[in-house]
């Protein structure tokens, strides 16, 4: 469940790679770069890594609004989220209610 508008937590990590995986989204999409591999190479990391923060971009829209806000469900972090999750919306948030 997502957190109340009391509670805020902003986790920094989480919110960083958020931000870092839609600018490289944006960066695929526009053509910058043609592949993961590429992106990789020029952002010097390992390409596993991009494409596994690449994933937070198939976060619920609500979610990653809640990220932003300090407001995502407790014990939703990094690590956990680097972990496969669903791509449906509608099971993300049962996955996160019961977590």
């Amino acid at each position: 469940m997502l957190g109340s508008p009391l509670e805020r937590r902003q986790d920094i990590t989480l919110i960083k790679a958020v931000a870092r995986a839609f600018r490289w989204r944006r960066m695929l999409e526009s053509g910058r770069f043609g592949t993961i591999n590429e992106l990789a190479a020029a952002e010097k990391i390992n390409s596993s890594y991009v494409s596994r923060v690449l994933r937070l971009t198939l976060l619920a829209p609500d979610i990653v609004g809640a990220i932003l806000e300090g407001r995502q469900a407790q014990g939703m972090t990094l690590p956990g989220l680097m972990e496969p999750f669903p791509v449906e919306w509608v099971c993300q948030h049962l996955a996160t209610a019961s977590s």
